[in-house]
């Protein structure tokens, strides 16, 4: 059994029965105990270092018109949300155009999910994912793909209907692979990315295509960007990644091939490194892999064998 992701229990309980029924959200926005979070443009609304939860009291009583509330759950005892248990969390999806927003409490520092990450706890880290998962939504589906009218939210934000033709749409998925690669020799195969700084290296992903399985998948994507033939594949588990709406799947996958060849069009290099080599060269510097929030470095420390150190942990 492998190492599960960083996070494999959610810290809401989304009511997903009761969020879809007349009055659910105007109940709870009702309610002096519940919490505000912000997002704008995909990037969330920052207390300090940390996601802001901002009490309705300091805020005007009416948002910029556009502004689209969204239940996202009460907060579950036990799995490390820095809120009490039992306080329902509501999402406010500012409209791109919100114009000033100098009157947002604590000041107006957004952050998407890649700046914030590693300064989050387990538990802001998946609401925020959450989080900017349904706002990306919202943002790209304010018009009905049928007909184009204009749709409106419904469901506490997590259904959008079509004013014209009363269609129904909910938010979507995209599945996509993400694979760590050993070896015959145990060593790891990680990969650079055009994307990224020269010493950045990570694990091998890409989305699931139509009609394809997530094998399938897995097999290809390593087979077009480094190279390499898999002879067997082992799932490991899942994380919801926000960019803009996928779920990655995470697989180790073994090979016996020894020359990896990048495919020079998104990735730039490909090297493979003994356990002691990649704890070595994260703490020179040499190399920086995925932050500890992410299933890549949960894949990459399963084939470890535990917590690789970085610079400024003690050892």
């Amino acid at each position: 059994m492998t190492k599960a992701n960083p996070s494999p229990e959610s810290v809401l309980d989304r009511q997903c029965e009761q969020r879809s029924e007349p009055g659910y959200l105007a109940a709870v926005l009702a309610s002096p105990t519940h919490k505000v979070m912000f997002f704008h443009r995909g990037k969330a609304l920052l207390s300090g270092s940390e996601v802001g939860y901002f009490d309705p009291a300091g805020l005007p009583a009416a948002l910029p018109a556009g502004t689209v509330p969204v239940y996202l759950g009460k907060v579950l005892a036990g799995h490390g949300h820095p809120l009490r248990a039992g306080t329902d969390i509501v999402l406010q999806v500012l409209p791109y155009d919100a114009g000033d927003l100098t009157w947002l409490p604590g000041g107006v520092e957004f952050a998407g999910y890649r700046d914030a990450a590693r300064q989050l706890s387990v538990g802001d880290a998946q609401t925020f994912v959450v989080a900017q998962a349904i706002s990306n939504w919202h943002g790209t589906h304010t018009n009905c793909p049928r007909c184009g009218s204009p749709t409106e939210a419904q469901f506490s934000g997590w259904m959008r209907r079509c004013v014209q033709d009363g269609s129904e749409h909910f938010p979507r998925t995209d599945p996509a692979v993400i694979v760590a690669i050993v070896g015959a020799d145990e060593r790891i195969l990680l990969a650079n990315n055009f994307q990224w700084e020269e010493n950045r290296y990570s694990t091998v992903a890409g989305f699931v295509e139509a009609g394809e399985s997530a094998e399938e998948a897995a097999v290809r994507e390593i087979q077009e960007e480094v190279g390499v033939h898999m002879h067997a594949l082992e799932y490991s588990s899942s994380q919801a990644w926000p960019f803009p709406r996928s779920l990655m799947l995470g697989f180790i996958g073994y090979t016996t091939d020894v020359a990896a060849t990048p495919d020079n069009v998104e990735v730039r290099a490909a090297r493979w490194f003994g356990r002691e080599e990649l704890q070595a060269a994260v703490l020179s510097g040499e190399a920086i892999i995925s932050h500890r929030l992410s299933i890549a470095r949960s894949l990459i420390e399963h084939w470890y064998g535990g917590p690789i150190l970085e610079p400024g942990d003690n050892a």
